[in-house]
């Protein structure tokens, strides 16, 4: 081989090394902004998924004037917050249906005369309907105005938010305190208006909700379950206690609640096919008999249906929604804590059948 076909190789084979060495800068290059991407992402990412801890609603700050609006009251009557110009004003989000509107209607009703008094004037701006919001009324002895949010005349502090909460409104119109959250910071509002009134001041100290008194999420596991003593939709007289040595199955419900039917033909299932097997299901209602009777017709239900007074049962198992349901072992201790909505509820039955929470509970003490 003579000496420039030699030289001809050499330089081809080095001009293959450069271009395989620029090849693979080039790679790791885009690799390296890839990676330098992915890193980027996985921090973005990170900061949107982080758990975070949960926080109130923050409302209104004091001073803020209180937005207008225009709502029917139970007559259909146009009220407007300059109608109550010069007085106090206790602002209340309210819904006849909320279980603790109903626990704190008792206590408004029996300082509303000392407010009025006192120039402060409660005002609820509910849902629902005018029939069941005057029925709530006069169950109570309230005799505050109570105007009706129907969705398209929403007012916007109120926009998405729970029942009950509340703020103090002063004689110009502008929030006086904080936004009070819940059944246990409302009447405390309320008491602080009374004061507030008295002294000229404010005095109010607004409580973290993670302190509440009521009991918001349902009794936990391993706690002894309330017992009660309730009539069913036929005049019978259902009581717990009768059945210790079995599981039950407790379901809250409601003739009105379109979950609850959902749930029905499942729990009736539950019923016929374990009813041998230790484990009972009772349903506990409210409302009307009649309603709930034909409810349980209609699913052809089997299993006992118990009626409790507005929601004197659920605030002694510390939940208002519907449906959930707990599980009661045989000693009548609570084993899990409770679940909401048809498929946790039917595998909470499954479960229960199955012996895999026999024992759940102690795990919980």
């Amino acid at each position: 081989m003579g000496s420039t076909a030699l030289t001809g190789i050499v330089v081809l084979l080095g001009l293959l090394l450069v271009g395989t060495w620029i090849i693979l800068y080039q790679i790791m290059k885009q690799q390296g902004r890839m990676l330098l991407r992915l890193d980027e992402f996985e921090q973005t990412f990170g900061r949107l998924t982080a758990p975070r801890e949960p926080s109130e609603p923050q409302g209104l700050a004091v001073g803020t004037p209180i937005p207008p609006f225009a709502l029917p009251d139970l007559t259909g009557k146009i009220v407007t917050p300059e109608q109550f110009r010069g007085k106090q004003v206790l602002l209340i989000h309210w819904n006849p249906g909320c279980g603790f509107c109903a626990h704190i209607a008792s206590d408004l009703a029996k300082l509303q005369d000392q407010l009025m008094q006192q120039n402060t004037q409660i005002v609820l701006l509910s849902h629902g309907n005018a029939h069941d919001n005057q029925h709530l009324m006069e169950e109570f002895a309230l005799k505050c105005p109570v105007l009706l949010l129907d969705g398209t005349q929403a007012f916007a502090p109120f926009h998405d938010q729970g029942t009950p909460i509340a703020y103090l409104v002063d004689e110009q119109g502008q929030v006086a305190q904080p936004l009070a959250i819940g059944a246990n910071q409302v009447p405390e509002l309320v008491q602080g208006a009374l004061e507030r009134h008295k002294n000229g001041k404010p005095n109010y100290d607004k409580p973290s909700l993670a302190k509440s008194r009521i009991e918001r999420e349902g009794l936990k596991a391993g706690t002894l379950a309330p017992c009660f003593e309730l009539p069913d939709i036929y005049g019978h007289t259902v009581r717990l206690k009768e059945y210790r040595g079995r599981k039950v199955l407790l379901v809250f419900s409601d003739p009105h609640c379109g979950p609850c039917d959902q749930v029905a033909p499942a729990l009736v299932r539950l019923h016929q096919e374990h009813i041998n097997n230790g484990l009972a299901v009772v349903m506990i209602g409210r409302g009307d008999p009649e309603e709930n009777r034909q409810k349980a017709e209609l699913h052809h239900i089997e299993f006992p249906v118990a009626l409790q007074q507005r929601w004197e049962i659920s605030k002694e198992y510390g939940i208002f929604a519907t449906p959930v349901a707990f599980l009661i072992d045989a000693q009548g201790i609570i084993a899990q804590d409770v679940v909401k909505g048809e498929d946790a509820i039917v595998q909470l039955g499954q479960a229960a059948v199955d012996s895999k929470l026999e024992r759940t509970y102690e795990q919980a003490i």
